[in-house]
Order: structure tokens, then sequence, then C-alpha cells
């Protein structure tokens, strides 16, 4: 019986997805450097930032560049080359891929087509500033960086104030003031919140405070204002408080178009909240 043209084909390769550190070289796990030392080519978000790293520990290997613009067109040709019986690895410019990252088109592609995808787990600033924060982390939802525009950005607070888990995000240093601004305005200046910068690396500072405590202290100084940024917020708490939380998101928006006493009133009945817990008024 003749071998058919499929047995003589090389077994698929392994799509490795490698964490890298997010800041202290030393980070970097001996299974991923392995990994990294071995694999046909490595798929990069930044060639030139991952081309200093591989510098770092003396490696060279063939690098692809991988991210939001190309992602969609370099998949099916990376895809092949896996089947071909070549191994990749997937990296980003710092911690876990696919983190608020690209890489997760190449991912489906390669699984869709039977490819092993395989992690090298390591650094991630989310986990990595909730392990230190002091809240809850039995529970979190990762929002990753919010809206630019800050009319976006604060729609998208308001439909997170009555979220009950810990909230975690990621933001620049050009919008940390504005983006604590709308925060302690969404959800109350005396949620607790945690803030970690530059997270392993030189100047690492994690502050923690209500967000209005945080809000003043990275205003009065410049150098929290510098860096890459992780904010961690408390989340809304018990049904009460989450109760609480969803009608002032609603009776912020309501009192635009009615009058105070009538938005407290639908907000109520809506959330279930106190309408005291609104709106102070006499008026029944």
């Amino acid at each position: 019986m003749p071998t058919s043209q499929a047995a003589n084909l090389p077994p698929p390769g392994i799509l490795h997805v490698v964490a890298t550190p997010i800041g202290n070289l030393g980070d970097l796990s001996a299974r991923a450097l392995e990994t990294l030392k071995t694999v046909s080519a490595i798929c990069a978000e930044d060639t030139r930032h991952t081309r200093q790293l591989l510098s770092h520990f003396g490696l060279e290997r063939p690098l692809l560049a991988l991210h939001q613009h190309n992602e969609d067109a370099q998949a099916a040709q990376l895809v092949a080359r896996l089947l071909g019986g070549e191994s990749l690895a997937l990296v980003s410019d710092a911690g876990t891929p696919l983190v608020s990252d690209p890489g997760f088109r190449l991912v489906r592609a390669a699984r869709a087509a039977g490819v092993r995808v395989s992690p090298v787990p390591g650094a991630c600033a989310a986990i990595a500033a909730l392990s230190v924060a002091g809240v809850p982390s039995d529970r979190f939802v990762f929002e990753g960086f919010l809206p630019a525009k800050g009319s976006a950005r604060r729609e998208r607070l308001s439909r997170l104030a009555g979220e009950p888990r810990t909230l975690i995000f990621y933001e620049s240093a050009h919008r940390i003031e504005e983006s604590l601004e709308d925060l302690a305005a969404a959800f109350g200046g005396d949620r607790v919140a945690v803030v970690g910068r530059e997270l392993t690396k030189l100047f690492e500072t994690v502050l923690d405070g209500s967000l209005d405590e945080l809000k003043a202290r990275v205003a009065a100084d410049p150098n929290q204002r510098k860096g890459e940024f992780v904010v961690i917020v408390e989340g809304a708490g018990d049904d009460a408080d989450a109760s609480i939380a969803e009608g002032r998101r609603l009776y912020a928006k309501l009192s635009e178009h009615l009058k105070p006493s009538q938005a407290a009133r639908l907000a109520a009945e809506l959330s279930g909240a106190p309408r005291k817990a609104l709106y102070n008024s006499d008026e029944s």
C-alpha cells in the first residue's frame, strides 16, 4: 500500500506563548529562556524591543513583527509554518502576551488548525499589582486600558460603578490624573484603591488609600505621574452597596434630563437603592 502524502509530512510544530519581564530582567524564567533559544523564530510586538531583550541574554533568533496592524495578515503564514513543523514563540513587549496585547488571532488560528499552543507563564503587571494590593483578590475583573477620550472613559466607568468584584485597569502616564479623577467621580471618592507604578523597576511605588487620597497624592508629586500604571479599585461590595452604586449611576444619567427629585425616584425604583442615598431631599 503506497504511503500517503499526509504520512510524509512532519508533525506540526508548537506555538509557545512566552511571558517576558515587565521590568526586572531577572524575572525571565529558565524555561522561557530555553524556549526562546530553541524555536525557529520569535513573533514579537516590537522587534526592536525584543531584540534588546535577546541581546541581554546573548541570544540571536529570527524575529517576526506581529502587532495589531498586521496580525490578521500574518496569522495564516505563521500557521503554515507551524503546520510545516516549525515551532514558534509569541512574545509581547512586556509581560504575558494577549493580556491587553496582540496575539489572540494567531492563537485562535493555530488552535483551529490543530496546532498545539503551549503557555510559558511568567510576569503579568495586572497579577503582580493585585498580589501586593491588599484588596479582595478571590474575584476580579481586568478592564485593560480605559478609553482615551474623556466622554467614552466616563461612560465606561459609569457602567462599572456597581461591579462587586475588584477592578484592574492599566493606565499611561499622560492620563493617570484624568483617570483617577473620573474613577472618583464614578465610584465615589471614598472607594478604596491602589496605584502600582513602574512595577519591578527601579522606581517602583505602590500607593493605597481612597480614590480621593490617591488623586491628591498623584497630583502633588510629579514623580507619581511618570511611568506605567496599574490601578486597582475595590469592588462595590455586597448587594446593598452595589445597588447604591448602580442607583447613583442611574441618577447621574437621569438627572441630565429630569428634575433631581424625579431622577432620584426613578433611579431608586430601577436599582432598588434607597432614594435618600441618591438624593437628599425633603420632597416626597
